[in-house]
Formats: structure tokens, C-alpha cells, sequence
């Protein structure tokens, strides 16, 4: 655990905040695409605008003047996009809770392939509970009577999920997230711009419920989010990182159940109880003295 109990605390508050932020993110996208209020696009370029604005907001109520940075954060902005606009497309065929649960999933392979790159200390729970987490992914899944998944739309969330875990391992580094978060969102912007005038975008359509959702999205669950995990992840080691986000299908696939009328099938609960199994052993510290 951290050093300081206080610090500690802050640190613990900073995830379960983050926690539910993307969580949220999951469940407004897919509202608004079930309900036909926006398209896919549209819904990532406002996502990505709106959280622009918002940072640039906050950016200069902080520091009185507004920067942009030409020759970096180029590698993170880019995953970024990819992750927004993947992660979109995705949620066109594939439920809530499931693609939070499959991004997630996806996440937490590459970060831990990663901590054992860089040789971060594996103890004997944390593999165990990595390992259970990664079965409980795998079972869901697995091929069963009944259930049937699109392969392009999960692809996609694969490589949502590939991007998200690459930004977040950037994130490491960063000492300054507002600073950092704002000009990721900026790049973003540009990139999803760019994707409309170069690529064959279908026709764009958006209500006001749609236009909400992703401004929501954007201005607060994103900017905001964001803000918060690029805080939390210099505090503690990636494979920490890759596990504790694997609450956020937890809590995505309940808000699902409760909001978008979801099947919480048996095979989809037996897969959360088992990456929850996952989780407490990997994040279990037996003394106050271990680093997270």
C-alpha cells in the first residue's frame, strides 16, 4: 500500500471515482446508440469536442493562458482516438455490459504484459488472481449455446481496448494530468476531424437526447475521468492499474441491468464473480509496506 495513510486515502477515492466515470461512459454510449439519437461518429466527435472545451475551461481558470504542445503527447492522443471512435463503432451490436467487460479484459492483458516487461514484482496472489480474472474473461467469452456475438463489433472493442491500456501505461509517466489530459483531447479532436474529411463517414445523425448524451459524456465523465485517472496512475504499478479497472464492467454491467433493461444472464455472472475473485487477490497486500 502507499506510505502515507491520508495519501493513501485520496489515492483510494481518486479510483472509485474514476471507476464510475468510465463506467458511465459504457452506458451513455450505448443509450444513445440503442435509441437511435446519434450515430456512431457523431457521437465520438462530440464526445472528444465536448471534453476539449470543458479541459481548455479548466485549463485556463487553472493557468490563466492556454498551451498546446507540438512535439509531444502525439502517441497518446492518437490511442485516444483510436480508443474513443473504436469504442463507439463497437457499442453499434454489442451490449453494455458485455463490451465494458471484454474492453476491460483486453486492458488488463496488455498492461500486465507489459508490468512484466518493465519487471514488475509478481507475487504469488497477484498471479493467482490475475489468472482467475483472465478465466473468468475467457468463460464468458466461450462459445455457448444460446449466445451469439458480432466478431467485427468485438474486434473493435478489442482494439478499444488495446488503446485505452497503451494510454494508460503513457499515463504512468505524467506530472501533470490536467496539463496532459487537455492536450490529449486536443490531438483527439484533430484526429477525428481528420477522419471525416478523409474516410467515408455514413451519413450523420443526431437528436438532442443524442447530442446530450455525448456532450455528457465528453464534458464529464471523459474530461473529468480522465483528469482523475491520469492522477491515479503515477501512483501506483500497472499491474495494479490493469486490474483495478476491471471494476469498471462490475459497475457497468449492474447500471446496464438497471437502465438499459440488459440480460444479467447466468454465464455473464458467474464471469463478473469470477474476475471479482480476480481482483481482490491481485490488489490483497499483506503488509501496509508494499507499493500498490
Amino acid at each position: 500500500m502507499l506510505q502515507d495513510s491520508n495519501s493513501n486515502k485520496n489515492i483510494v477515492l481518486l479510483i472509485l471515482s474514476s471507476i464510475l466515470f468510465l463506467s458511465l461512459n459504457s452506458i451513455l454510449c450505448k443509450t444513445a446508440l440503442v435509441n437511435n439519437s446519434i450515430d456512431p461518429y457523431s457521437f465520438t466527435f462530440f464526445r472528444l469536442v465536448s471534453a476539449m472545451v470543458m479541459l481548455l475551461v479548466l485549463f485556463y481558470y487553472k493557468h490563466k493562458k492556454i498551451t498546446f504542445h507540438t512535439k509531444k503527447n502525439w502517441i497518446s492522443s492518437f490511442m485516444l482516438f483510436l480508443y474513443a471512435i473504436t469504442f463507439s463503432y463497437a457499442y453499434m451490436n454489442i451490449d453494455a455490459g458485455f463490451g465494458t467487460l471484454l474492453l476491460f479484459g483486453v486492458v488488463q492483458v496488455v498492461m500486465i504484459a507489459v508490468s512484466i516487461f518493465y519487471k514488475e514484482q509478481l507475487t504469488l496472489m497477484k498471479t493467482a488472481g490475475i489468472s482467475i480474472s483472465l478465466f473468468g474473461l475467457i468463460y464468458m467469452l466461450y462459445p455457448q449455446e444460446n449466445f451469439e456475438v458480432s466478431l467485427l463489433h468485438s474486434s473493435l472493442m478489442v482494439m478499444s481496448g488495446f488503446s485505452w491500456a497503451i494510454y494508460s501505461i503513457i499515463g504512468k509517466s505524467s506530472k501533470d494530468a490536467l496539463g496532459n489530459t487537455t492536450d490529449n483531447f486536443i490531438k483527439a479532436s484533430i484526429f477525428i476531424t481528420i477522419v471525416y474529411f478523409l474516410f467515408p463517414v455514413p451519413t450523420v445523425i443526431f437528436n438532442t437526447q443524442g447530442l446530450l448524451l455525448a456532450i455528457i459524456s465528453g464534458s464529464i465523465t471523459s474530461a473529468i475521468g480522465y483528469i482523475v485517472w491520469y492522477q491515479v496512475l503515477p501512483n501506483i504499478k500497472i499491474v495494479t492499474a490493469s486490474v483495478i479497472q476491471l471494476f469498471v464492467p462490475i459497475v457497468a454491467i449492474i447500471l446496464s441491468v438497471l437502465f438499459l433493461d440488459e440480460l444479467l444472464s447466468l454465464n455473464l455472472l458467474l464471469s463478473t464473480l469470477l474476475v471479482i475473485t480476480g481482483i481482490v487477490l491481485t490488489i490483497f497486500q499483506k503488509t501496509t509496506k508494499e507499493s500498490i
